[in-house]
Parts: structure tokens; sequence; C-alpha cells
């Protein structure tokens, strides 16, 4: 065989990068897509637990339901169901919101907060 009718390996390897390419660039950008979707999630979530404890620190001062509720629904993601009840002498208060991201996706987020209510706090001894 004369040197000139060998393949060289470059002539050998001709469009397996170009497959290889097909396969590995879709699945990077999925994994981004993902990476950046859990972001946004968590970004909701923080604001969600955010929001909760606004409410119920407002809750807890004895504020009107309309400034709890307001305290709450604007520290909270877009979309939050706010509620609001007394247990006691416990204010709870819970924020849940859809996940952000596409709207097909059952995903939901939430958080709740508790908080003592002044009003049941005796004088100091």
């Amino acid at each position: 065989m004369r040197p000139s009718e060998r393949k060289s390996p470059a002539i050998a390897d001709r469009g397996y990068v170009t497959a290889e390419a097909a396969l590995v660039i879709p699945a990077l950008v999925l994994f981004a897509a993902l990476l950046v979707w859990a972001l946004m999630a968590a970004a909701a979530q923080i604001r969600c637990v955010d929001a909760a404890r606004a409410g119920a620190r407002a809750a807890a001062r004895s504020e009107p339901a309309g400034a709890v509720l307001a305290a709450a629904r604007q520290a909270a993601p877009p979309g939050a169901e706010v509620e609001v009840e007394r247990s006691g002498d416990l204010w709870r208060v819970r924020v849940a919101a859809p996940a952000p991201g596409p709207a097909g996706l059952p995903v939901r987020i939430g958080a709740r907060a508790v908080a003592l209510a002044e009003d049941s706090v005796g004088p100091p001894p």
C-alpha cells in the first residue's frame, strides 16, 4: 500500500464532529434552560417567604386586614394568593404562587409564616 493510498485520520473522522455537535448542543441548551428556570423558581420562592413574613409582622402589629394583605401582596410574586388567619394568639399567613415559566407546568411554590399577636402579650413584669 502506497502512502498516498492510506487515509489520513482527518479524512477518516470527517463527519463525526458534526454528528456529535448535533447531539450535544441541544442537550446543553436544554440544560441551560432548566438552570434558568430553577433560578427563577428559587427567586419566586424567596419572594413568597418574604411576603409571608411581611404579612405576619403586619398582622402581629394589629394592623387592619387590608393593610396586612397589601403588605403581603406587595412583596409576593405576580399571581400569588395570600391567606391570613388567626388561631388563638398566633397569626398565620400563607402565600402561594404559580412557578414562573411555561403556563402548562402544574408547579406551585409557597411559604407560610406565623407571628405572635402583640395584643396577647401581657405587660412587662
